[in-house]
């Protein structure tokens, strides 16, 4: 028996956390029991009220010992509240709200915030140290410290700086971003660019920083590192850019020409180009053209299974203009889509007079000028 006791007892001092999470109660904690203010500022402290293992009750709360001209509430959900019932193992947030009087003198105090639960009374004691001026303080909590997205895309990061000091600071807005990446910084909600921006003493400003990427920018993952200054007092928080690889498209003519000839009711073959200067293969590219009425456009081949990224590829365009059509210059558009991307290029393409109608042409006036030489010879003798 005694050697059973003996384990028991080494188990227990070994695992002491197994005897504390079996502990049930009502608990007051805040994560700061001492702080320093400045007089006449305005600061919230925040507590929670914990129910661990107790079936729910109604706690009464009170502050006790508050020193004269001080105004200190207990708050719930931004209204002052005077009991609170937590769920069996839950919390709920409180806030100490401290309003200092202006003349409140520069020394340290204590304050009690008092729960009373039935058969029960729960204190926590907080220390209070009065400062004559607090120390210029900043923080940045950012929403969304990483993002994905494509070459083209914008980057907005939401984030909020807070002013932590006990005077109100003019906050200063930098960027690291890689070369070539252009950061913005405006209001989360707002259009005009920042470079700085007033802080109230105790409050926090939302804010959002726009990056763009140049245009250029291969695929890979880019950290960012957002700066907030004032005085002697500084925050930063990093962010990371996943850009993502995406093919863009281009159309061009062999050797740049986006020209060529034909004959109405011939087919002429014209090369085209079609390029991938995106950051990300470019597939299942199908072409297909615009052309005037009564023309008829076909591809060799009509559909490109793959472009590599910074590769072309030459396709054929079988151009067979309408045998009604005239003399002269128009446009055909070929364009290349495919996988959410296209590209499209203007040809111009100059329709001239078939060979045949060139003979036909040149025997009628050769006709023409005989019958008017024979009609001067025969008609000239009288």
């Amino acid at each position: 028996m005694h050697k059973i006791r003996v384990l028991i007892l080494s188990l227990l001092l070994a695992f002491p956390t197994l005897v504390a999470a079996d502990q049930s109660g009502i608990y007051l904690v805040t994560d700061y029991p001492s702080l320093t203010l400045q007089a006449g500022a305005t600061t919230t402290l925040p507590l929670s009220l914990r129910n661990q293992k107790e079936p729910p009750e109604r706690v009464a709360l009170r502050v006790e010992d508050v020193p004269q001209g001080w105004k200190v509430s207990l708050l719930g959900g931004g209204k002052p509240v005077a009991a609170a019932m937590p769920d069996t193992d839950a919390s709920v947030p409180l806030q100490l709200r401290f309003e200092l009087p202006p003349t409140a003198e520069a020394r340290r105090y204590r304050i009690r915030v008092v729960a009373d639960a039935p058969n029960r009374r729960i204190e926590l004691p907080i220390d209070v140290t009065l400062a004559d001026e607090l120390p210029a303080q900043l923080g940045i909590e950012t929403k969304l410290p990483a993002l994905r997205g494509g070459p083209r895309t914008t980057f907005d990061y939401q984030f909020t700086v807070r002013n932590d000091s006990g005077r109100d600071l003019v906050v200063s807005l930098t960027a690291e971003t890689p070369q070539y990446f252009e950061p913005t910084f405006t209001e989360n909600y707002g259009s005009q660019q920042l470079t700085s921006v007033p802080i109230k003493a105790g409050e926090s400003k939302d804010l959002k920083l726009s990056v763009k990427p140049p245009s250029s920018v291969k695929a890979g993952s880019y950290p960012i590192v957002v700066h907030a200054s004032a005085e002697n007092a500084s925050a930063s928080a990093k962010l990371t850019m996943d850009v993502v690889g995406q093919p863009e498209l281009r159309i061009t003519g062999r050797d740049g020409i986006m020209s060529a000839t034909a004959r109405a009711g011939k087919t002429e073959t014209m090369p085209i180009i079609v390029r991938n200067d995106g950051s990300a293969p470019a597939q299942g590219i199908e072409l297909s053209a615009s052309a005037p009425s009564g023309w008829k456009v076909e591809f060799e081949p009509k559909t490109l299974p793959e472009i590599e990224a910074g590769k072309e590829v030459e396709a054929q365009a079988h151009i067979t203009p309408s045998d009604r059509s005239l003399v002269g210059d128009y446009m055909t558009t070929i364009r290349a889509s495919g996988g959410g991307e296209s590209a499209s290029g203007e040809f111009r393409i100059t329709v001239q007079t078939s060979g045949l109608w060139g003979i036909v042409g040149v025997i009628i006036i050769a006709i023409a000028v005989l019958v008017l030489v024979g009609a001067v010879a025969r008609f000239g003798r009288r």
